[in-house]
């Protein structure tokens, strides 16, 4: 399969932090398939090239929410979970019908009330859009 977001994964390091990014800030794709096949998990192509290019990367993938480390990622209600508030009171996820598309919408729980709500956006919008607010976010 041929990558699709790597490169634009790669671009998010130099364009919110000071640097270029490294190999360091990624996870091997051997690992990430070792990973994935003890879980049993199917994960969307868009998912996989995000942690590929910037799973280490610990100020991305802490920035404001936090996005969970490979090993993490879990299916439950019939959706992927892959990232959380730091409050605990929202965390998003791919419905388990759609890991097969290359770059699923996102969802995102309302932990208290148990609800679902569209995000309408497909997981690489979610990321970009998501750090573009983290970090050119304009307090006035």
């Amino acid at each position: 399969m041929s990558e699709m977001f790597v490169e634009k994964f790669r671009a998010l390091v130099p364009q919110y932090l000071e640097g270029n990014w490294e190999p360091s800030d990624g996870i091997d794709w051997k690992d990430l398939d070792a990973i994935f096949t003890e879980l049993g998990i199917t994960v969307p192509q868009a998912l996989r090239e995000f942690l590929h290019a910037l799973g280490n990367c610990e100020e991305l993938m802490e920035a404001h929410y936090y996005f969970w480390d490979p090993e993490e990622l879990e299916v439950q209600d019939d959706y992927l979970l892959f990232l959380e508030d730091e409050d605990e009171a929202y965390t998003w996820g791919i419905r388990a019908d759609q890991l097969d598309v290359p770059d699923p919408i996102v969802w995102r729980h309302n932990n208290a009330t148990g609800e679902w709500v569209n995000e309408e956006g497909t997981f690489s919008e979610f990321v970009f859009d998501m750090l573009d607010w983290v970090f050119n976010d304009d307090e006035d």
